[in-house]
């Protein structure tokens, strides 16, 4: 899909989930496709209808921040959204460019490991823009035992979501988690539209998988920050974290989550015992990655 495709289809989509009550105009009558006509979100953003027709086609050449605040509020765009219809158009403004050649991936700052290493009451997961694992600490080795037993070296959520029938088991609430994994990715292609790694692992996945693929086409987008996660790990059986993510731009746009359990709880009960259990897998297999390690295809810096 073309960027003027994919400003439109976010566009026309944001357009129909808001309707004419939720911005207090009259009803107008019978309608075509739902929510909002093109001329009243302009009159909402206080623009011509020729104006936000050509703003709509994908033609985001020279629109101001204060244009798209505009038709982001009569759009009731969240944080989200709002962000990314800005970096569409900042793709937009920085006029033709080729393909972008990929780039060798940097390696892990050995600082970043050590902290990594350092966090021992959560586990702590570094992963690169397209959600692929790169470096964990014990903890987190253990929790997601699963990724890395269905893909080898350096997993993938979204592949391990969509291409693995064990994620349904691993996740009991798969379909929030599906939501969540392709609104995020979306995010992250529309901060890096000419990252041809992005373009093609949303190709593959968009071939392999349909539930993907429906997703996609929806248009939605998500700042992962925080919030809670349920796992059903076949060790210790289900658990209930809080995560929190730190964003790493400096890092090749890399980021740290952190999961964590209630203090007191049963989930907490049951980091423990995991802690256990793979200290005990450790010993028994010299060839696992150590604490805090750069995974199998990661390089240190």
């Amino acid at each position: 899909m073309s960027q003027k495709d994919e400003v439109r289809e976010f566009l026309i989509s944001r357009r129909a989930k808001v309707t004419p009550a939720m911005v207090g105009l009259p009803p107008g009558g019978p309608r075509r496709v739902p929510g909002l006509r093109r001329g009243e979100v302009a009159v909402l953003a206080g623009v011509s209808v020729e104006y936000y027709t050509k703003v709509e086609r994908g033609d985001l050449r020279g629109v101001s921040d204060e244009v798209l605040g505009a038709i982001a509020t009569a759009l009731r765009l969240d944080e989200a959204e709002q962000t990314y219809l800005m970096n569409l158009a900042r793709a937009a403004n920085a006029g033709h460019r080729a393909r972008a050649p990929r780039r060798q991936e940097q390696g892990i700052r050995p600082s970043l490991l050590h902290l990594v290493d350092s966090i021992s009451e959560g586990a702590a997961v570094l992963a690169n823009p397209r959600s692929e694992i790169l470096a964990t600490n014990p903890l987190a080795r253990a929790l997601y035992d699963p990724l890395f037993r269905s893909q080898g070296e350096r997993p993938g959520y979204g592949r391990f979501i969509f291409l693995d029938p064990a994620a349904r088991q691993f996740y009991p609430d798969w379909e929030m988690i599906a939501d969540v994994n392709v609104a995020s990715l979306r995010t992250v292609a529309g901060r890096n539209p000419f990252d041809p790694s992005i373009t093609e692992l949303v190709g593959e996945l968009s071939t392999r998988s349909e539930e993907f693929r429906r997703r996609w086409a929806r248009h939605d987008v998500r700042l992962h920050i925080e919030g809670l996660k349920r796992l059903n790990h076949p060790v210790v059986g289900l658990v209930e974290l809080e995560y929190n993510v730190l964003d790493l731009r400096a890092d090749d746009g890399a980021d740290l989550t952190v999961y964590t359990a209630a203090p007191g709880s049963e989930s907490e009960e049951k980091l423990r015992l995991l802690a256990s259990w793979w200290a005990s897998e450790r010993a028994d297999d010299d060839a696992s990655p150590a604490p805090g390690s750069v995974l199998p295809g990661a390089r240190e810096a």
